[in-house]
């Protein structure tokens, strides 16, 4: 069976000249081989219409969720009575058919719930990153929208900072199409305001259509004072591109993650449920995070190999997740192994 999957491999190789950002480019191989491959669009001139997007802000300890307009959103969390402008406003931007109702969203809640002294904003915006067209069509679509979702948040947190929400108090956490969409929102506020965002987290940023683009559309370290990108289905649906202050890959290479059923060759012979598992794990792993701090060790390493034998365990070490310093750079390692993530 290896001497098929290689020979197939090879032959695959050699009949497309696909390299592994190709692969990269156009996602697991089921995607690949649909009837058309995915067209990647990044135009910035277009002028698309985002206002459909919806803005759900979270005060957990009034037990008060409130739902705005993207273009409407800053006025309306700044007219809010007990606002109160010193706390931390996280906010979470999914990905690729994502919506206020899904599980990522769902944990997302459950894991802020409880957090002291913050407030909570999801955007929710699947009128523009649904899969209604079908799986090429409404990834391609999806893509198109990415820089001008990522122009509308921009805007709304420049509205915040302009209404006295200080940056130094905005942490924007995106997964997926989420993550890579912060690229963009993070660049504008710069430009718009002459300041950074505190801290992006980069979970999984997603690979297809992105892996082979030019960097100023993906996210990566400059959007804000702080990027941290987490690496878990690394050439799959996510990128293996080093794009952050801070890149960490997630038990083995960054590409596949416990129990969902990776097969020999990742990114490539995935079934769907198992490059799903392995991008998804990445909400899961940071998440579980935040009520444990001591979650996880990372050491500095160049290569995976290196890690897995014990040879960088000298090196630089910080702690991965929410409460990760936002001091260490590089490349870093760290495994779950042993940890009870629910």
């Amino acid at each position: 069976m290896k001497t098929t999957v290689l020979v197939f491999v090879c032959l695959l190789g050699h009949v497309l000249s696909w390299g592994r950002g190709d692969l990269e480019k156009y996602g697991p191989f089921q995607l690949a081989l649909h009837s058309k491959l995915i067209k990647c669009e990044h135009d910035r001139t277009l002028n698309l219409d985002v206002s459909e997007i919806d803005v759900y802000f979270y005060d957990f300890l009034r037990n008060d969720v409130e739902t705005f307009t993207i273009n409407n959103a800053a006025k309306g969390i700044l007219s809010l009575s007990e606002l109160d402008k010193t706390k931390k406003f996280i906010i979470f931007v999914g990905g690729y058919k994502s919506n206020i109702n899904k599980r990522t969203e769902e944990r997302v809640r459950d894991t802020f719930r409880n957090y002291p002294n913050s407030y909570l904003i999801i955007l929710d915006h699947s009128p523009y990153t649904n899969d209604r067209q079908g799986q090429i069509k409404s990834y391609e679509r999806s893509v198109k929208y990415v820089y001008y979702i990522g122009k509308a948040l921009a805007q709304m947190l420049t509205d915040l900072k302009e209404g006295g929400i200080s940056p130094k108090n905005i942490h924007c956490i995106g997964h997926s199409l989420g993550a890579q969409i912060l690229g963009q929102a993070g660049e504008i506020f710069y430009q718009n305001t002459g300041t950074k965002i505190s801290r992006i987290t980069a979970l999984d940023p997603a690979g297809p259509c992105f892996s082979n683009s030019l960097i100023q559309e993906q996210v990566r370290s400059g959007v804000a004072d702080y990027v941290e990108v987490y690496h878990c289905n690394a050439g799959g649906l996510g990128t293996t591109s080093v794009l952050g202050d801070i890149d960490f890959f997630v038990n083995k290479k960054g590409q596949s993650q416990p129990n969902c059923g990776t097969p020999l060759v990742p990114g490539i012979f995935d079934s769907s449920k198992a490059a799903k598992c392995n991008h998804r794990a990445c909400i899961d792993i940071w998440t579980a995070t935040v009520h444990n701090p001591n979650w996880f060790l990372a050491w500095k390493c160049d290569k995976y190999k290196s890690f897995k034998k014990g040879q960088c365990s000298s090196n630089d070490v910080t702690i991965a997740g929410f409460w990760n310093p936002g001091n260490a750079t590089g490349v870093y390692y760290f495994s779950t192994d042993g940890y009870d993530i629910a």
